[in-house]
């Protein structure tokens, strides 16, 4: 991990006039639920695949891999001379753990029509939520552990109900007891909150820039609101075990967009103490 900090470090030190015309430095993880960190001219054109990818004043653009990404991706460049760069990425494939449970109740794999409904509402507003595009460079901050403890739940894990493929685990869980606060792992601007959402509690999401987005899940309390900038170990509330959950702990999960990352990548290992 360190790396990747000294690499973001070094690329957050250089200026707009240290990129030279039709170049472009590019820096990261580029694995399934990983993600990268570009500099290009400010007034470049940036694309991957069909998206058009924002640009900071500096030249800071910003790429995230899913979990089930493509393996190669084709960026592109155009620069403002009108030379273009394209290059393709090759994205590392991961094995993730799955595990197959039979023989449940019906109504255990499949909620009923009005659960269906609410939980269909409560999607479309994070989903409004994950596709903010804002300025911000809260990423810029470097990243930390919004709360220590023991981790019980991993990136890209499934569970197969009774046949049926249910949604990958796109978090991170670490176990805390009920109460403990929990802090803001990167600077940014708060972009949700809902106190009881069907499946996750609690939920609150931080805004990062350039389409980066925190989300938490199963909280306890809520201590910002919609709008409050955030920064880096600043308090934003308490792990709970809310929601669907089966015991008290803070699910961290890490999106660019609709990409789910994995958060566990930005962060050094785990403090044992």
């Amino acid at each position: 991990m360190r790396w990747f900090f000294a690499a973001w470090a070094v690329m957050a030190a250089l200026s707009v006039s240290a990129v030279q015309a039709g170049t472009f430095e590019l820096q990261g993880q580029f694995v399934e639920g990983g993600l990268a960190l570009g500099k290009t001219e400010a007034d470049a054109v940036v694309r991957l695949g069909d998206r058009r990818v924002r640009v900071g004043i500096d030249g800071t653009f910003v790429l995230g891999f899913h979990r089930d990404e493509e393996q190669e991706l084709l960026l592109k460049i155009r620069h403002p001379d009108g030379e273009q760069t394209e290059r393709w990425l090759t994205i590392a494939q991961r094995d993730y753990n799955i595990q197959r449970i039979d023989g449940l109740p019906p109504k255990k794999v499949s909620p009923p029509q009005e659960v269906l409904d609410r939980i269909s509402s409560e999607a479309a507003l994070v989903r409004k939520a994950r596709a903010k595009d804002s300025p911000l460079a809260g990423f810029a901050s470097g990243w930390r552990w919004p709360v220590t403890g023991r981790i019980t739940g991993i990136f890209g894990s499934q569970r197969i109900l009774n046949g049926q493929p249910k949604q990958p685990h796109y978090g991170i869980d670490i176990a805390a007891p009920e109460g403990t606060p929990f802090v803001a792992p990167a600077d940014g601007v708060v972009s949700l909150v809902h106190e009881d959402m069907y499946y996750s509690g609690g939920t609150l999401m931080v805004d990062h820039g350039h389409g980066l987005a925190s989300t938490f899940l199963h909280l306890a309390t809520i201590e910002v609101e919609v709008g409050q900038t955030v920064k880096k170990g600043d308090r934003l509330g308490t792990v709970g075990t809310t929601g669907r959950s089966t015991g008290p702990h803070l699910d961290w999960r890490v999106n660019w967009f609709g990409k789910r990352l994995d958060a566990a990548l930005l962060v050094p290992a785990m403090p044992t103490e």
